[in-house]
């Protein structure tokens, strides 16, 4: 059953009704969900589907094409494997033309950037095929899908040859929201407060991979003990795993991760290239690129600034989870997480993995303070004595400073709190000159106490619930 999806669903459908061929691109990170959402919405009209091998040479990956033709058609048997790419994609036009299924017919190449070994001519093969073929008749949908995001975004989304301009609908499928976290457990018979899926969200994010191996009536420490820190657990070595099936060059890729997960407030490009000691040129920006299109870093721009000066940010849940909890405490096994998450450095962790997420859930925070509806941007701010990690500048003249805290219980803001805050807003006015309102948000768990400070300074209180809000 799917889950979430409505506005990939969506598209996906539309290109089934449409009057021409479709070329469409899904790519997104390792276990995202990507063939799956193509499976289960095009079940009825696909008419081939062939997966790559991965790090498969040319020959195994052409045996795969042709076995996998011969499977879908009797005629093919006739013909010898195929010596080169261009003959497989004929061999793959004959069988389309002997087809008489009526409506839209579905071809499905999974892991498209795996088929394209050194000097295979893969790509020009396609290309080829698409141009020549598919472009003359207006009943096909070519799905290409690939988690290799290097490849996907620079060789085909950016493509400069025959592919330029040629990609009819773009997905990049991203990892579940909160709310469709909460649908996916719910589905598998898990009811979890919205503490606790908040908990475990911080950990592994909202891949449907990682969620699927939850288990009804362990705790989340339980569950995370298990998946993360036994010797023989499914995530334990995760981390490696994606970054080679990701990327060409994963050394760069993980370089730059790491720094990142160092600095949690986040960092311009030049502080990131100084400190990665990487090489300034198009090999640095593409690292970074892909890293961003593949949802693993995150970019801010500061209020009032250029996109230059932009902030970047490691926000992918498990990828900092990995770097700050497991590496440092590989083979440790059971409990080791139930004895971590009592100590200090993980209620920080929280802090600023709640900020994180809260960041990743902005038209959910719009929605429940009413102002989604009205033009806003959001953005970051900061000086030599404050940092505020969430601004909402918004077109009726108000701007909302959001205040974001995980903790167990209701807030109490204290004196000292109220001057932190205070502090803020007074930075804040003086460093942009600003003539807007400037109401104070707090965005927490379970909400905020009320008391003479908080009546005074804050504008509007949210708790963790509209991290929930489902948006269409």
């Amino acid at each position: 059953m799917l889950i979430g999806r409505e506005k990939e669903i969506a598209a996906l459908n539309e290109m089934l009704i449409s009057n021409s061929s479709e070329l469409i691109a899904v790519y997104g990170r390792r276990r995202v969900g990507k063939t799956f959402l193509i499976r289960e919405c095009y079940k009825e009209n696909t008419v081939f589907e062939i997966t790559g091998y991965y790090r498969g040479s040319m020959r195994d990956q052409l045996r795969n094409f042709h076995s996998q033709l011969k499977r879908n058609s009797t005629r093919i048997n006739k013909h010898q494997l195929p010596r080169d790419w261009f003959t497989a994609f004929e061999l793959l036009e004959s069988y389309l033309d002997g087809l008489r299924k009526p409506g839209k017919k579905v071809v499905f190449i999974d892991e498209f950037p795996w088929l394209a070994t050194a000097r295979s001519k893969f790509l020009t093969a396609f290309e080829h095929f698409w141009n020549t073929y598919c472009t003359k008749r207006n009943d096909l949908v070519v799905v290409i899908c690939g988690s290799a995001a290097s490849f996907m975004v620079n060789r085909v989304i950016r493509n400069k040859g025959g592919l330029h301009n040629r990609i009819t609908c773009k997905i990049p499928l991203k990892p579940f929201n909160l709310n469709e976290t909460e649908k996916f457990l719910k589905s598998k018979k898990i009811g979890l407060t919205h503490y606790d899926i908040i908990q475990l969200y911080m950990t592994i994010g909202g891949i449907p991979f990682y969620l699927n191996k939850i288990r009804r009536g362990e705790s989340v420490v339980q569950n995370i003990d298990r998946l993360c820190f036994e010797n023989d657990g499914d995530l334990v070595n995760e981390f490696h795993e994606v970054f080679t099936s990701l990327f060409s060059n994963s050394k760069a890729h993980e370089k730059i991760t790491r720094v990142l997960a160092k600095t949690r407030k986040g960092i311009t490009r030049n502080e990131l290239l100084i400190k990665c000691s990487l090489g300034s040129g198009g090999a640095y920006s593409n690292t970074l690129d892909e890293l961003i299109e593949s949802g693993f870093v995150h970019q801010y721009t500061s209020f009032g600034k250029k996109s230059r000066e932009s902030l970047y940010r490691l926000s992918d849940e498990y990828s900092l989870f990995y770097l700050k909890f497991m590496e440092p405490n590989l083979g440790q096994g059971t409990g080791t997480w139930a004895r971590l998450s009592q100590k200090q450095t993980y209620k920080s962790w929280t802090g600023s993995t709640f900020e994180s997420i809260c960041l990743k859930h902005i038209q959910q925070i719009k929605k429940e303070l009413g102002v989604d509806k009205i033009y806003s941007i959001h953005s970051n701010w900061c000086n030599d004595k404050a940092q505020i990690d969430l601004l909402i500048d918004r077109d009726d003249r108000i701007i909302n400073l959001c205040e974001m805290k995980f903790y167990n219980a209701p807030i109490t803001i204290n004196k000292k709190v109220y001057h932190d805050i205070r502090n803020k807003l007074i930075q804040f006015k003086d460093g942009t000159k600003t003539r807007k309102n400037v109401f104070v948000v707090t965005i927490t768990t379970f909400g905020i106490v009320e008391n003479s400070y908080s009546i005074e300074l804050v504008t509007n209180s949210l708790t963790m619930d509209c991290l929930f809000i489902p948006i269409q």
